[in-house]
């Protein structure tokens, strides 16, 4: 395959993948509604069930880790640059976003509404 199938083929692979990913989240969206309404919940209650679910700190979990995913990549290329070795960006990546999730976790954990 040449350079400029190649470098064709990944956006398109990209957008089929991110299509067949939104297509599950709403498959499995339609599934949880139809199976509340099979249970016979009235309106009122399936509006209640998913107040229930949401995470009031939803947005400061995914700010945390985004912010941890840049910091890892923007120090993986320094790094790459000032040495040389290929190894930095997808090292301090990993690193970085995992440690993200784990500070995801401890200040949602403290932020926790308590019912």
């Amino acid at each position: 395959m040449n350079e400029g199938m190649m470098a064709l083929s990944i956006p398109i692979i990209g957008i089929i993948v991110g299509a067949l990913i939104a297509i599950t989240a709403i498959y499995f969206k339609s599934r949880e509604r139809q199976s509340l309404i099979e249970k016979g919940l009235g309106p009122e209650a399936i509006k209640e069930f998913f107040e229930a679910k949401k995470d009031p700190n939803r947005l400061l979990k995914y700010g945390i880790i985004i912010f941890a995913f840049g910091l890892g990549l923007g120090l993986g290329i320094m790094m790459e640059d000032s040495t040389s070795k290929e190894y930095w960006i997808p090292l301090l990546l990993f690193t970085f976003t995992g440690l993200g999730f784990i500070a995801s976790g401890l200040v949602s954990r403290k932020y926790d509404v308590k019912s």
